[in-house]
């Protein structure tokens, strides 16, 4: 990738460790700081970081306006994010102002808490998760430094749903997830037909793979789907939401993927720039698969990379499980293939505005949301989106709120009726919040309509 003039591929690569000593679910929760202290020690052991082609820089915390950016947090910003997600958010951003100003030639965040199941509201957390850091950085790769093609893939074992959810409706972000079939995994979907709203048709892809899927499996993918795609969208930066837990001793999921499928993995996608994600086999798979993607990164050798008790040849699909892949692989190319015609045919059944509603369950904190969301299709612009949003934990209303985003290139006439939209909610008593996000402008405010207090960032 040439940014202004300078081929940053002859750069180095940059690390960021954030284990997040002070945030946790729990104390045994499987989600805490071990996950990367491992891995530190595994590194360093190796004598990585002493090497000419590693630089280590230090993490920052993202502010709220970069968290709104991306997000309607209910009540507010302050109230969704510690410390520890504003440095985990805040490092993938110091690796995006590394990357752009040539330092790098890519970058891996190495932090936690994760984010890919945290979607564009956010009453609190679900899957760990309670603000999106991969989605945060493409709005900040976006509103920073002007990019508009940029494409997510989404390495996790468990659907990257939240990430999806948030560019839904974007045609200029491509999203790809393969993952653990979600008839057997957590959050139960990410299903071929979980194809992108209607102005975005197949800039959502999903690749759903059955248990015990291993490295020829997942290579498959790669090389005759994800690939060539790439190739056609050509995306001015490749991110990924490097999730680990394919890992054959992950304990949260069932497939076969190794340390050293891992590393090959990222030499062949050559993302600019990687967030880590899930992965909890804290001693048998991340040491492992760190080192091989760091190295693959580095354009260093990692044929060495193998975990002790790995033997080559003892994963095999059966017959049925490469019918599933390469019927899964064949229905997606398709998809993208005709994304175009199938973009053009929904436009022209749809009216003015499309709309759906949908819930929201949060595993971790128990809250039930109720959504319903409308996005005018304008003929000559994105258009505009509202979200009405209702939570519930138990029998009680926790909070509800009324969100609008007005997108970047929106027309004079959609930022009117968008503004239009918002003034009216604000005298809505039975609306808790109020929120508008205005992407161009780069503002973003909210009202407390209870108290009658508004804030912006």
């Amino acid at each position: 990738m040439l940014v202004n003039g300078i081929c940053n591929k002859g750069g180095k690569t940059g690390l960021i460790f954030f284990p997040a000593f002070d945030w946790a679910i729990s104390p045994t929760h499987p989600e805490r700081e071990e996950r990367l202290l491992y891995t530190r020690d595994q590194i360093f052991e190796e004598g990585l970081m002493d090497l000419p082609q590693i630089e280590e820089y230090k993490p920052r915390l993202a502010e709220s306006k970069d968290i709104a950016r991306t997000h309607f947090c209910v009540p507010d910003v302050e109230s969704q994010v510690t410390e520890a997600h504003l440095i985990a958010a805040g490092s993938t951003l110091t690796l995006a102002d590394a990357w752009e100003r040539g330092e790098i030639r890519n970058g891996f965040a190495l932090v936690r808490p994760p984010g890919h199941h945290s979607m564009r509201v956010v009453h609190g957390n679900r899957g760990f998760c309670n603000i999106n850091n991969i989605a945060i950085l493409v709005e900040y790769l976006r509103s920073r430094y002007g990019h508009k093609r940029l494409a997510v893939i989404d390495t996790d074992v468990h659907h990257g749903d939240g990430t999806q959810e948030i560019f839904w409706h974007d045609p200029d972000v491509l999203c790809i997830s393969f993952h653990q079939d979600g008839h057997t995994l957590y959050p139960g979907s990410g299903f071929v037909n979980e194809i992108g709203g209607p102005q975005a048709l197949a800039r959502t892809l999903n690749i759903p793979l059955p248990p015990g899927t291993t490295d020829e499996g997942i290579h498959y993918v790669l090389d005759n789907l994800i690939l060539p795609v790439l190739k056609d969208f050509q995306p001015e930066l490749i991110l990924n939401s490097a999730g680990q837990d394919n890992h054959y001793t992950d304990p949260l999921a069932n497939m076969r993927f190794s340390a050293n499928g891992y590393a090959q993995l990222n030499e062949k996608l050559a993302p600019d720039i990687c967030v880590l994600e899930g992965g909890y086999a804290v001693e048998s798979a991340l040491p492992y698969v760190n080192t091989g993607i760091i190295q693959a990164m580095a354009g260093l050798d990692y044929s060495h990379v193998r975990e002790p008790d790995y033997v080559p040849g003892s994963f095999v699909q059966s017959d049925a499980m490469w019918r599933e892949i390469k019927k899964t692989v064949e229905q997606v190319n398709e998809a993208w293939a005709e994304r175009e015609e199938m973009v053009q045919m929904a436009l022209e059944g749809l009216g003015d505005f499309y709309r759906r509603k949908k819930r929201i369950f949060y595993d971790t904190d128990m809250i039930n949301e109720s959504q319903e969301e409308s996005v005018r299709l304008c003929p000559d612009c994105p258009g505009y989106m509202t979200i009405s949003s209702s939570a519930q934990r138990g029998h009680g209303i926790l909070n509800n709120a009324f969100c609008v985003s007005i997108p970047r290139g929106a027309c004079s006439s959609c930022r009117e009726d968008a503004s239009e939209e918002y003034e009216e909610q604000l005298e809505n008593r039975r609306i808790g919040y109020v929120y508008l996000q205005d992407k161009d402008r780069d503002r973003f405010k909210f009202c407390n309509n209870m108290t009658r207090t508004q804030k912006g960032y």
